[in-house]
């Protein structure tokens, strides 16, 4: 064997290392990055599966022009407040007061604890009222109207 043959046997090792080490990097960080995209799913499902919620009352206030509802954190995930959101007759209602028992700053609403929302403007009776939770978890009630 020559020179030539010994150099292209040579170029054409080192350039199978160079492709299999690009190849090896690529697929190792496609394979991560698809295993952290399952474990991420895994996690949202759980925290699904561990939220619960339940509407106490819903009242519309004719006079007042406003909706109370009154929601328990029946499961076993800390929720946050600012990640509620409510629909009145299909209507998403926003700037609403909220009170987590008792507590107006608060943004944490715990398991067992208790969320009141207030909402004024409401023209008329909504009908139904439906709640829905940052995990996605949802309830929905009938009104109750007073006067």
């Amino acid at each position: 064997m020559g020179f030539s043959v010994s150099g292209s046997a040579a170029l054409i090792f080192v350039a199978a290392f160079i492709g299999f080490g690009m190849f090896y990097t690529a697929s190792a960080n496609s394979f991560e990055t698809v295993n952290d995209a399952r474990e991420a799913s895994a996690d949202r499902t759980l925290e699904q599966q561990n939220t619960a919620i339940e509407i106490q009352t819903a009242v519309y206030n004719s006079t007042a022009a406003s909706l109370e509802v009154t929601v328990d954190n029946t499961g076993a995930t800390e929720l946050s407040v600012e990640a509620v959101d409510i629909l009145a007759d299909n209507q998403y209602l926003s700037g609403y007061g909220t009170e987590v028992d008792g507590s107006t700053t608060t943004d944490l609403w715990l398991p067992g604890e208790t969320l009141t929302i207030s909402a004024t403007g409401v023209s008329s009776d909504p009908g139904r009222v439906k709640l829905v939770t940052g995990p996605g978890v949802a309830a929905t009630e009938q009104t109750t109207v007073v006067s």
